[in-house]
């Protein structure tokens, strides 16, 4: 065992060599981000040109749209390929991936976490049925995010007659990681963290490919005083630590104890969503919500159903779970996203991903940004931005229960939120409903015909259904010929006139939710 180096965020990243494979750890906004050597990266590279031709590995949505993060590696000639699953909080980075300055890859987000794993154990690779019939299947685009990216992430593969798909498994060089605590042996713990995160995949991964283990913490700790049951990644995988005092928690929050799991937030501490059309979107979701349901709550609007559940005082009715491995308790949103107060555990994503491949999710309730008459959805590529699935294909593709949470269309839609129902005040610029979706997510082909699928945005309710898409519910106010139908690319079946929302959901307080009372 080589003996843990202590160094400066300037020498520890001197030790990236041009045209290394990088692991980034982190997920989620800034959650785990080792931003203080990502940040020194850029520093060395604006200085001397170096390292180059990186190729970064990244999970989900390192960034906070402000520079951070995954950002600091946009300057032309740092990376010249990215392997990720969500860029939607990295605006330079996605210029850079638009204007095809970088090779860009996007796999499911918990295909990657998994695929860890499979390096760390010297396997070839994963072999799982999540990705197919979407962009990340090599028989559409393998992947592809951008035109400069050649080849496929994946291929197809056959065992007892049923189609799988195979991501390769390839070597990590580097591993550059965040955690709260390490000591002389570089051992690591996590105790300010908002979860674990894959850290211990990631190094794992990169120590059995020979690779460098970097690891930036908040604090240092003297020999044989850090409990062995908070140790999330052993020292003997650990190569250089690096000081970092200044962390932020998430990319809202500087430092939560009930985030951590450390405190038990007060109800008072966790406030309602503001009266509107995403509270009516989440309320007419957490209707499809029944007792003791284990449910996992996507990015965006889906977020709310926490938020609705918490204020109606029934959130502990059902077990919410996120993809980054937090099981219970409210997730959090907006750049809280991927943490939650009042959790019941923290596991590794991997693992959660697992439950989830598996058919663990009695429900899921993620967003979407377009639907198409197959009812084939879009999430991961909108209005030419590149964005990627984060984990929404593993979690919709395997859910027992999917349902779609957004405004009905896109682009500055305003709506007034009345105790007699909807008004439309401005209307979106652009159509969600289309005939073809441009980059398919869920392939609904792919989705067992017994699973439920249900879309719900604030003046419409639709259920996929057999014979195509049906539109079920209309809001009250709302002119289903001119605000519904005129707005859609395709006809659905309407069978007689919709039955209208529950008028209690458009009421301003506590509403109640009766299918978890």
């Amino acid at each position: 065992m080589t003996p843990t180096r202590i160094l400066s965020p300037a020498d520890a990243v001197a030790l990236i060599a041009p045209g290394q494979t990088v692991a980034v750890g982190g997920t989620g906004h800034m959650l785990q981000v080792p931003d203080g050597l990502l940040a020194a990266l850029e520093e060395r590279h604006a200085a001397t040109g170096e390292p180059s031709g990186l190729t970064v590995v990244h999970t989900m949505g390192l960034g906070d749209n402000a520079g951070a993060g995954l950002d600091r590696l946009a300057a032309p000639g740092l990376v010249g390929k990215l392997i990720g699953s969500h860029y939607g909080h990295n605006e330079a980075l996605t210029a850079a991936i638009v204007e095809n300055r970088v090779q860009a890859f996007s796999i499911p987000g918990g295909v990657l976490s998994q695929l860890y794993r499979e390096i760390a154990g010297g396997r070839p690779g994963l072999i799982t049925r999540v990705g197919l019939g979407t962009f990340a299947d090599p028989r559409i685009d393998g992947g592809r995010l951008n035109d400069a990216a050649e080849g496929s992430i994946s291929e197809v593969v056959e065992f007892d007659g049923r189609e799988w798909l195979r991501y390769p498994s390839f070597p990590i060089d580097v591993a550059i990681l965040r955690a709260t605590t390490a000591d002389p042996d570089g051992n690591l713990t996590m105790e300010d963290e908002a979860g674990i995160s894959d850290n211990l995949a990631i190094a794992s991964a990169a120590h059995n490919s020979g690779g460098l283990v970097i690891a930036e913490v908040k604090r240092l700790a003297t020999r044989g005083s850090l409990s062995p049951r908070r140790v999330r990644v052993p020292g003997i995988l650990v190569d250089v630590v690096v000081e970092v005092p200044e962390q932020r928690q998430t990319g809202a929050t500087r430092y939560s104890p009930y985030l951590a799991g450390l405190l038990r937030a007060p109800d008072t501490a966790l406030r309602p969503l503001d009266h509107g059309i995403r509270k009516l979107i989440a309320r007419r979701a957490a209707d499809e919500l029944r007792a003791g349901d284990v449910v996992n709550l996507g990015f965006g609007i889906a977020t709310g159903v926490a938020a609705v559940l918490q204020e109606e005082g029934a959130y502990d009715r059902v077990v919410f779970s996120i993809e980054q491995g937090i099981i219970g308790g409210v997730p959090g949103s907006g750049l809280d996203s991927g943490t939650a107060a009042n959790a019941q555990a923290f596991i590794d994503p991997s693992a959660q991903f697992d439950l989830y491949d598996g058919g663990g999710l009695d429900v899921c309730c993620v967003s979407f940004g377009e639907m198409d008459r197959a009812g084939n959805v879009n999430v991961s590529s909108l209005g030419g931005k590149p964005v990627g699935p984060g984990g929404f294909i593993n979690i919709s593709q395997n859910s027992r229960k999917v349902v779609l949470c957004g405004t009905f269309t896109g682009g500055g839609l305003a709506a007034a939120v009345t105790p007699d129902g909807l008004r439309i005040e401005r209307e979106g610029r652009y159509r969600k409903f289309v005939d073809a979706v441009s980059h398919t997510t869920l392939a609904t082909s792919r989705i067992a015909p017994d699973v439920p699928i249900t879309c719900i945005t604030e003046r419409a309710v639709f259920r996929l259904t057999r014979d195509g898409i049906e539109l079920a519910e209309v809001a009250p106010g709302i002119d289903p010929e001119r605000d519904v139908l005129a707005l859609m690319d395709f006809a659905p079946i309407v069978k007689g006139d919709p039955v209208p929302m529950d008028l209690r959901l458009f009421a301003a307080g506590r509403v109640g939710l009766p299918y978890l009372d």
